[in-house]
């Protein structure tokens, strides 16, 4: 090992810390270093809520994960519906299929869409919560059965407004019970998969300043 070579190891080492690239290499349970990719893994916990819940949406296991990647990213529901509908697209292009272009639960999902979707897959917004009425006072109606358009006359607003803030509490009340298990496996995958991305760029970038202007046909 000539000199240069022998110093741009020792950069490498500095940079990137040993300690940290060592525990990166155990495979251990929420380790950055897992085998599945973070896709997969969203994916996986999408299947498993699929088969406990009667969900309402036909979209592909690989389209929800997609979904809930961009809700963690910060997208609103008009640019989901656009990312859900390109993504069914690169699934068929890839296993050379084509479906039908007027289907709405594929290529031409409303924000409405959207939101059963989210509501499926426990991906609540603080705005769901924020209703024109006390959702306690909902809460109160639904349980004594009262009818959609009785509560609907009685809280001033259209009984589309009572049907999604009951899906709302109905999702809440579901995540309650399983501990809000699914969220967190959300939460802990992607930001498994933020921080290893985090992580991948500090070290290159720091290889790039460190060995800016060393020579790169270098032998080791």
């Amino acid at each position: 090992m000539d000199e240069k070579t022998e110093e741009l190891r020792d950069i490498f080492v500095d940079v990137t810390d040993e300690s940290t690239v060592t525990e990166r290499q155990e495979d251990t349970p929420g380790s950055l270093a897992r085998d599945e990719s973070a896709a997969e893994r969203v994916e996986a916990v999408v299947a498993s809520m699929r088969e406990r819940y009667d969900f309402d949406t036909d979209l592909p296991d690989a389209a929800l994960a997609d979904l809930v990647e961009g809700f963690y990213d910060g997208l609103g529901d008009a640019a989901l519906a656009e990312r859900a509908a390109d993504s069914v697209d690169e699934d068929d292009a890839d296993e050379g299929t084509s479906s039908d272009a007027s289907d709405p639960e594929t290529f031409d999902l409303s924000r409405r869409d959207v939101f059963r979707v989210r509501m499926d897959l426990h991906l609540v917004r603080e705005a769901d919560t924020d209703a024109p009425f006390a959702l306690g006072d909902l809460r109160d109606r639904l349980t004594n059965d009262e009818p959609i358009a009785e509560i609907a006359d009685a809280l001033d607003v259209a009984e589309s407004t009572v049907r999604r803030y009951h899906r709302v509490l109905e999702t809440q009340a579901e995540r309650r019970r399983v501990g809000d298990r699914f969220r967190e496996e959300f939460d802990e995958i992607l930001s498994d998969a933020d921080l290893a991305s985090l992580t991948e760029d500090v070290t290159r970038d720091g290889l790039d300043d460190a060995t800016d202007g060393m020579e790169n046909d270098l032998s080791f």
